[in-house]
């Protein structure tokens, strides 16, 4: 038998956990952050010392993404 974990996701999360909350493609997460979203609303370009790079980890608000 296979234990069931049921996770309520943050206000923020990964881009893994984005996929997995809202069914939503990597490309089109891409797309619309580039062309839709606004950072600080939709999504956080985050860095550890503070100053993104283009290649840094982005977290997003599911709950606005859903709104």
């Amino acid at each position: 038998m296979q234990e069931v974990i049921q996770l309520t996701p943050n206000k923020w999360v990964t881009e893994e956990k984005l996929i997995a909350v809202t069914g939503l493609r990597p490309g089109t997460i891409v797309r619309a952050r580039k062309e839709s979203w606004m950072q600080g609303r939709e999504y956080l370009h985050i860095s550890p010392d503070g100053e993104p790079k283009p290649n840094s980890e982005c977290v997003y608000n599911w709950e606005a993404i859903n709104a």
